[in-house]
């Protein structure tokens, strides 16, 4: 119930106060589809926190690029330590497909 209202709340964000103001966001996905799938993906108090540091990893002198939600929460995560649900520096980025390569032709010696 609260996951849901939570969604209809960033919803509604997305297609109001968004529309107006313009994409802003540094990273793909934005702010909000990331904030709404790590609501969806770990209910609200997690999921909130994890937005929540990705927000603020998202002004001027803050990352960009791709930043997934992760697969899993920290390892060491708790409720009564939220803080310890973001991750507030760096993105949580795919591999590169091209990185294995780069690697394997340097060992080569090519």
């Amino acid at each position: 119930m609260v996951r849901r209202a939570a969604h209809w709340a960033i919803r509604g964000y997305q297609l109001t106060l968004s529309g107006l103001i313009g994409r802003q966001c540094r990273h793909w996905p934005s702010c909000s589809d990331y904030t709404d799938e790590a609501i969806r993906r770990y209910g609200l108090w997690p999921g909130g926190w994890i937005g929540f540091s990705r927000i603020c990893r998202c002004g001027p002198f803050g990352t960009h690029g791709i930043d997934i939600v992760p697969e899993t929460l920290p390892p060491r995560s708790a409720w009564y330590a939220p803080w310890t649900y973001g991750r507030w520096r760096g993105v949580n980025a795919p591999p590169s497909p091209f990185a294995c390569e780069a690697v394997e032709d340097e060992r080569a010696g090519g």
